[in-house]
């Protein structure tokens, strides 16, 4: 795939001028405090501090298990963290022994935090200065529900320190839906099991709830930036708020039912659990296979073809764990070089959340049948019930965002009112035509790697 660096800061649209037919040249994009760097920096280091500490307190406790299952989720969601941004900012083509040295200690996301301080920095004492390297860059943007092309100059050190929020932004993805989320689900299990709750393991608990919110909640940010790329996106407080809400109770039902399911059969669990995760895993694969495809052989420049299978191996893998724990907000298309299909698909969002009900309705039955008393000193039939309502809620915060809050709802062929019209009624929907239009660049497309 073409390396593709966003500009987060918003162009002045107060203030353009003509210049040429149909575009409009607005002010030069400013800067702002990398405050999505220092966070996900924040929940890396507090995470894992957390996980160790708690490993070192199963081990004193002689609790090996519990302690190699800790240790393991930490790793693997370290060493993924450290590939992603070894990967996006292309280290093993450039000679930075540092760099590759804080990324083999684990360290790397504070090295680039440093890194991102330190060109913000240079940017506020530079401000007002011309940059003698610049680019031009046009985007879509939509104004009073028109549709206007904006141009704006983009200098050098803000494409960089640009470059550093999206390596973030994939960052925290795969912390939160590779580590947060097992580490979150086996802590749960682990406190339901011993029936108390440590300090040490009640703030990995939150540091791993936070990552996952997060994690969620850029996921539906970057999926809305992919799939409209040539359109400069907007999203006040309140559509990052309903968001916010909707992942949350969807990520935090979803997990304590699998846990109780889970406490409830201990090994009997495993199976459905791990061909519940194996279908999601092969399902893409299975749709490539069926195509009849040709493997992408162009992702990312000087790659080769087991370069090419190793990534698509691993946005698979990320892919299923994110649709594991809730709806990914794109569907997977290996066949396509873009990777995604970029479409609004109603339908794949309907039969997601339709199954998941389905599955989340029949593992709190089990529970409330089959649970043991000794697990909870509750009532299991409120439990079960407030769990299912809280996931009901999800799903209308999700309704409300796509159907009033969505920031190119205008765009839509088809909005939510008109595919449940369709699907109750069976009537074909009235749809409005698609304005979608090619991008004027072909550097505006964003990566999905």
């Amino acid at each position: 795939m073409d390396r593709v660096y966003e500009i987060p800061e918003e162009p002045n649209v107060d203030q353009v001028s003509p210049l040429e037919e149909n575009v409009i040249r607005g002010a030069n994009p400013r800067f702002t405090f990398p405050f999505g760097i220092l966070f996900s920096t924040f929940l890396y280091c507090g995470e894992a501090a957390s996980a160790l500490y708690m490993v070192r307190i199963y081990r004193k406790n002689n609790e090996t298990y519990w302690m190699a299952y800790t240790f393991s989720f930490f790793m693997f969601s370290s060493i993924m963290v450290q590939l992603t941004l070894i990967f996006v900012h292309r280290d093993l083509a450039k000679d930075k022994p540092l760099s590759l040295f804080m990324h083999l200690i684990l360290l790397g996301p504070v090295m680039r935090c440093l890194e991102a301080m330190i060109k913000y920095l240079t940017l506020w004492k530079k401000e007002g200065q011309e940059e003698p390297y610049v680019s031009l860059t046009r985007k879509k943007m939509l104004i009073n529900g028109e549709e206007v092309l904006i141009e704006w100059e983009v200098g050098h050190s803000i494409r960089t320190l640009a470059m550093h929020r999206n390596a973030y932004k994939r960052m925290s993805q795969i912390q939160a839906f590779l580590g947060s989320v097992p580490q979150l689900t086996y802590q749960l299990y682990v406190t339901l099991i011993s029936a108390e709750v440590p300090l040490g393991r009640a703030v990995l608990m939150v540091f791993s709830l936070i990552s996952v919110t997060y994690g969620a909640t850029l996921c539906n940010m970057l999926a809305i930036q992919i799939k409209y790329d040539e359109y400069k996106i907007r999203l006040g407080p309140l559509e990052v708020l309903c968001i916010t809400i909707w992942r949350s109770l969807e990520i935090t039902s979803r997990l304590v039912i699998l846990v109780l399911f889970s406490a409830t059969l201990k090994l009997k669990a495993v199976p459905f659990l791990l061909l519940n995760f194996l279908i999601i895993l092969f399902e893409p694969w299975v749709k490539f296979w069926r195509s009849g495809a040709q493997m992408p052989s162009n992702i990312e420049k000087n790659f080769s073809r087991v370069g090419t299978l190793v990534v698509l191996i691993s946005v698979t893998v990320l892919y299923a764990g994110i649709n594991f724990s809730c709806w990914s907000a794109m569907q997977l298309r290996l066949a396509d070089r873009e990777l995604i299909d970029k479409g609004q698909n109603w339908g794949h969002m309907g039969l997601h959340y339709s199954v998941r009900l389905v599955e989340n309705v029949i593992m709190v039955l089990v529970f409330k049948f089959f649970g043991v008393k000794v697990l909870l000193n509750y009532c299991h039939s409120l439990i079960a019930l407030q769990l299912i309502i809280a996931y009901l809620i999800s799903i209308g915060f999700m309704l409300l965002f796509f159907q009033y809050l969505h920031p190119l709802r205008s765009l839509f062929t088809h909005n939510v009112v008109d595919y449940l019209h369709c699907v109750c009624c069976h009537r074909p929907p009235q749809g409005r035509p698609e304005i979608l239009e090619p991008s004027f660049e072909p550097e505006a497309r964003q990566s999905i790697v």
